[in-house]
This record gives structure tokens, C-alpha cells and sequence, in this order.
């Protein structure tokens, strides 16, 4: 089966361009995209909410494709009163759909604001909108990395799912193991709602190392030592992370994953070369 077969299809995550040159390759990359007929668009919100106008501007631009456009949203750093102005403004200019997310605390910045995790930022965005959003929230099939252990981890994701969570979008990763092993314990503890695999293409190794040692997303040994050896070669190492990862990808949707979601960093040649691999 496919992954436009899946019950959540295929979807993408942007980031908001600081640039007008930025601006008008995502369009481009939002096109060539678009004709994958995603279920939807997802648009990053930065640390503290530091890219709030940018990411409502992107969310506009991505959304005139006709397809779904889910901004991120993260409560860490922002007070009740700011989140309830963005839910208004999301609401007045049409938008739907949501990422909730706990977020990181930027540097220099003193509070961590009124909500503190991301099941209470669920919880805040139904009592002021009801059903309104459609919300997703993140996953860590390898645990969250500030987690104490994979049981806490479990049990706060859970919580976040029992607030109002219609799905979760999980953080990359490269074992299918990881991947099922979290389903399995999720299910078990009473989470129903589908799972969605977060697929990272692979195309430069110094970036992913720098990603994956930030995020605490496992890259296995014998990944990391093909791409050291490749050395600054960009085109084997684009031909074996398209390989590496189109694997991935069929065995998670041969496991039943219910899609898949792809962190594209604003690229469209990675994502497309490994959904042609598996959809043919």
C-alpha cells in the first residue's frame, strides 16, 4: 500500500523563510509538492513564538495551493492572552488546523509562560475554540530528549492525546523498531488516534548529525560511517540517504503507519525522489 492510500496520506512541513528570495523558492517547492496531493501543509513557529508574523504569512502563501495549511503553535514562553490573539487571527483568516507544541524557551528570555506543556496548550485551544482546530501534537518514538525516561515520556504523550489531540506527528527517525515499539506501548495505554511517522530525507550529513544530536534522534552507526565516508561527495550521499530512507518508508507503511509526514526544509527534490520510490 501507498502512502496516498493511508488513511492521513502524506503531508509537509516548511519553515518560514527570512528572505523575498526564500519566499519565492517555497512557492515553488509548495507547487511541485501540491501535485502530491497532501492531506496538508504544516508551517514551524520559532522558539518563544520569535516567528509569529512570518509564520502567519507563510501559512497565507502556503494555503492560496488550496490545501490545508496547519500552523505550528508553542506555548512555552507566551502568556494565555497572546495564544487567545493568535487562535482569533488563525480563526478570522480561515485556518483550521493546528501543531501544538510545547516549544523550546529561547535564550535571554526570563518565563516560561502561563501553560508549561503541551497538553495544557490542547486543553487551552478547546476551551477557547471547541472543536474549531483540527490538532495535532508531536511524538518521540525515541524518547523526548529532556525526557527522565521513555516511561515519562509515554505517560506525558499520552496525556497530550486524552487533552483533545486528533493525531500525532512523530520527531524523525531512522529505525522502524522505535517507530512500532512507541505505537505498541501508545496503544496500550489507551491512545486510539493515528501515529504519523516524521521522515527526514537525508542530503547532507553535517546537518543531519547537527539535527539529530539537537533533537535526540538516533542517525545508527552504520548510517553515520557511510556518510562520513562519502566525504563532500553531495550526490552519493543523496543517492544512499534517497535509498536508506525510501526503505524506511515501506517498511512503516507495510507495519500500517497511517502516512507519512516529511520535514522538508523548504526542499522539494529529497521528499520527491523517495515518494516516487514508494507511490510510484
Amino acid at each position: 500500500m501507498s502512502a496516498q492510500e493511508h488513511p492521513l496520506g502524506i503531508s509537509f512541513e516548511f519553515f518560514p523563510p527570512n528572505t523575498e528570495a526564500g519566499r519565492d523558492k517555497l512557492m515553488g517547492v509548495r507547487d511541485a509538492l501540491a501535485e502530491r496531493h497532501p492531506r496538508f501543509f504544516s508551517v514551524t513557529y520559532g522558539a518563544g513564538g520569535s516567528t509569529q508574523e512570518r509564520t502567519l504569512h507563510t501559512v497565507q502563501a502556503v494555503r492560496q495551493s488550496g490545501i490545508t495549511t496547519a500552523p505550528h503553535l508553542s506555548c512555552i514562553g507566551s502568556e494565555k492572552a497572546r495564544l487567545r490573539e493568535l487562535l482569533v487571527r488563525y480563526r478570522e483568516a480561515g485556518i483550521d488546523s493546528l501543531v501544538a507544541l510545547r516549544g523550546d524557551l529561547p535564550s535571554g528570555m526570563g518565563g516560561i509562560g502561563e501553560l508549561r506543556y503541551a497538553n495544557e496548550l490542547v486543553e487551552f485551544i478547546r476551551e477557547e475554540t471547541g472543536d474549531h482546530f483540527e490538532i495535532a501534537v508531536a511524538a518521540y518514538p525515541e524518547s523526548h530528549p529532556q525526557a527522565p525516561s521513555l516511561e515519562h515520556d509515554l505517560t506525558n504523550f499520552a496525556r497530550k492525546m486524552k487533552a483533545g489531540a486528533d493525531f500525532a506527528v512523530t520527531q524523525y527517525f531512522f529505525s522502524a523498531d522505535a517507530y512500532f515499539h512507541f505505537v505498541e506501548r501508545a496503544r496500550a495505554l489507551g491512545v486510539e488516534a493515528p501515529i504519523v511517522p516524521g521522515i527526514m530525507p537525508i542530503t547532507n550529513y553535517t546537518k543531519l548529525a547537527r539535527f539529530s544530536d539537537a533533537c535526540g534522534a538516533e542517525i545508527p552507526r552504520w548510517i553515520r560511517k557511510q556518510l562520513e565516508a562519502y566525504g563532500d561527495d553531495s550526490e552519493a550521499i543523496a543517492d544512499f540517504g534517497e535509498e536508506v530512507v525510501s526503505r524506511l518508508c515501506q517498511r512503516l507503511l507495510d507495519g500500517g503507519a497511517p502516512g507519512l509526514h516529511f520535514y522538508t526544509l523548504n526542499q522539494a527534490r529529497p521528499t520527491l525522489r523517495v515518494l516516487d520510490n514508494i507511490c510510484g
